[in-house]
């Protein structure tokens, strides 16, 4: 970002999407914190802040009689701790447009703060809407893009928007910087050996980052749910583990892609399984191979831990996206938390390591070992499609790309 915001009144689009409590107070402030470094730096460099965000699905969540919940998703909840971590005031417009917002931004004096009402109030925000981002970016002088996590989604606050700024007055924010180059790391030239490790339900939602992670890994590690639908297109009796019958020719397709490309994409030996999806019922390990009929995998095994972690102390690059098993589940959590600590001591010997976002950051926080990693990405969604494509629109139309 440019040095000098002297008398710019600056617009910045912010991920303030945090969860809370049920008495609507922040419970976890990690993307206020994250988005700091931005914020902070238009203040020291004379700029003030009219910060707009969007705050869970208020418009798929209305009440018994039809209307938006509007003290549940209201922004103004998260003032307090947003106070709290920037030190300053901030001052709160009832809705993102119309006159009151439109006063309130005109008035505003370098140094201050206005947050808006959450964008998601108005179905035109997801729409992508020309009209409705033409009123928000009326009420700026300057645009910021720093909510990764929203990056590859064409909405009026993060996409639409950015036409209404030249080039010289718009840009992307420091998080979004940190999670580009980051991620560059890994498709640019990356120390090798590069191993992935993928996780999570289902093969259908990671086809073409598994086509991407081929041509760039030298190892692919696979767990969750989504191993049972390799494993049953591999032969295997799989119970009643999860598995895409849809999918099972594609998962043939993806090894046999690997295999000619001499990457070494592996399945867990072993799982650990249940006869329900539960920790009250009876729990053994067996082959993967070979699961009983009425039971189900619920986490990696003993010998696929110890096959895993060995490959990971062996990495010089490694990139993590899903659980291992159901890691909520302390019985099943083994393979997910052994995997968070096997990437932990690689990157203290000189590994770089990035986890990719979603259910990972839960488990790498829930591991306690967070600060072990080289870089933990806000934005599950948007890194994965940033590493299929190298590409993302609303970073694209900024830089105009």
């Amino acid at each position: 970002m440019k040095s000098n915001f002297k008398n710019q009144k600056v617009l910045v689009r912010v991920d303030f999407n945090v969860p809370l409590t049920q008495d609507n107070k922040v419970s976890d402030n990690t993307r206020i914190i994250k988005a700091l470094p931005t914020l902070n730096y238009i203040l020291d460099n004379g700029g003030s802040l009219i910060l707009m965000s969007h705050l869970g699905r208020p418009l798929r969540k209305l009440d018994p009689d039809g209307n938006i919940q509007k003290d549940k998703f209201s922004l103004k909840n998260i003032i307090p701790e947003l106070e709290k971590s920037l030190g300053k005031h901030v001052d709160f417009a009832s809705d993102c447009i119309g006159k009151e917002a439109e006063e309130k931004a005109k008035k505003l004096k370098p140094g201050e703060i206005l947050l808006l009402e959450n964008l998601r109030f108005h179905k035109e925000e997801t729409e992508g809407d020309e009209a409705f981002a033409k009123k928000l970016a009326s009420l700026g002088t300057y645009y910021v893009f720093n909510a990764f996590g929203t990056a590859h989604r064409k909405h009026a606050s993060t996409y639409t928007i950015a036409k209404f700024f030249d080039k010289e007055h718009k840009d992307i924010g420091f998080l979004v910087q940190a999670e580009l180059e980051n991620a560059n790391k890994l498709l640019n030239n990356p120390q090798r050996p590069f191993t992935s490790i993928i996780g999570g339900a289902k093969v259908s939602d990671k086809i073409k980052l598994l086509d991407k992670l081929i041509e760039l890994s030298d190892n692919i590690l696979i767990g969750g749910g989504m191993a049972y639908t390799f494993i049953k297109a591999m032969g295997g009796n799989i119970g009643l583990s999860l598995f895409e019958a849809d999918y099972v020719q594609t998962a043939r397709d993806i090894m046999d892609k690997a295999k000619k490309k001499d990457v070494n994409l592996m399945l867990p030996e072993d799982s650990v399984i249940s006869e329900r999806f539960s920790e009250s019922g009876d729990i053994k390990t067996v082959d993967s191979m070979k699961i009983p009929d009425e039971w189900m995998a619920l986490d990696i095994g003993p010998k696929a831990i110890e096959k895993y972690s060995n490959i990971i102390h062996n990495s010089k690059s490694i990139m993590w996206n899903g659980p291992l098993g159901v890691f909520e589940m302390k019985k099943f959590s083994k393979g997910t938390f052994e995997t968070a600590k096997a990437i932990a001591e690689s990157t203290k010997n000189g590994a770089f390591s990035l986890i990719g976002g979603g259910d990972s950051v839960s488990a790498i926080n829930k591991s306690g070992l967070s600060g072990m990693v080289s870089f933990i990405s806000t934005g599950g969604g948007a890194m994965l499609k940033y590493i299929e494509n190298k590409s993302l629109p609303c970073i694209d139309v900024i830089l105009e790309k």
